[in-house]
């Protein structure tokens, strides 16, 4: 399963993982791969790279999230807990005030999330709602990761949360001419990581987003 230097060795600026932290890594994935017999958590083809294209992929955005000014994060349609789980079991000792909501309205996902969350004691909230029906959300980040397409993201951060700080969002193969896209529409400031699981692929973090007029 995750080599325990897995984190190390990505350099994603997380050198201090307890033993404890890489242990419950473990065990997530573990529960995703045995779930996933059950429901559809993540695809059966990347079962054997569970490590590295959802763990590992998940994992490396912490460095946009361990900031002093970030005490929440928002998953939105987090399914298995892709990123949301991975970042609630990194922060748990080293910010045990940090808190990951979700809104999954599968059902079994979101039991899935419940049983996560009990089972590794972790600080989050999980509502089995549709986000496209929430209004008026504060949060620091919001968070993305195979969810919708990048325009459906900011058009839910504005119409559906009052308050944000940053959206962080993975973008496939030619992100950048989506980024491009995006703002003839919108205007936004943004800094991205090149993705430690995809040579294609970058991480984003988006700030002062606001709709373009006309």
């Amino acid at each position: 399963m995750i080599d325990s230097n897995f984190i190390k060795n990505a350099k994603i600026g997380t050198q201090n993982v307890s033993r404890e932290t890489l242990d419950l890594l473990k065990k997530y994935s573990l529960s995703i791969l045995e779930r996933n017999k059950e429901i559809n958590l993540i695809s059966s083809n990347s079962e054997k790279s569970i490590n590295t294209r959802h763990i590992l992929d998940s994992a490396q955005v912490i460095d946009f999230i361990d900031k002093n000014e970030i005490n929440i994060c928002t998953d939105l349609g987090s399914g298995a807990g892709l990123p949301g789980i991975v970042l609630a079991i990194l922060m748990k000792s080293k910010k045990p005030l940090f808190k990951v909501i979700f809104y999954e309205k599968s059902y079994h996902k979101s039991n899935f999330l419940k049983d996560m969350s009990k089972k590794f004691q972790l600080n989050t909230k999980i509502y089995q709602k549709n986000i496209f029906e929430q209004k008026n959300l504060q949060t620091d980040i919001i968070i993305s990761r195979a969810f919708k397409p990048l325009p459906i993201v900011f058009d839910i951060a504005l119409k559906n949360f009052k308050k944000f700080k940053y959206i962080i969002l993975f973008l496939g193969k030619g992100g950048k001419k989506i980024l491009n896209e995006a703002s003839n529409k919108w205007s936004f400031d943004y800094e991205e990581k090149k993705s430690l699981t995809s040579n294609d692929s970058l991480v984003i973090k988006i700030s002062n987003l606001q709709k373009k007029n006309g």
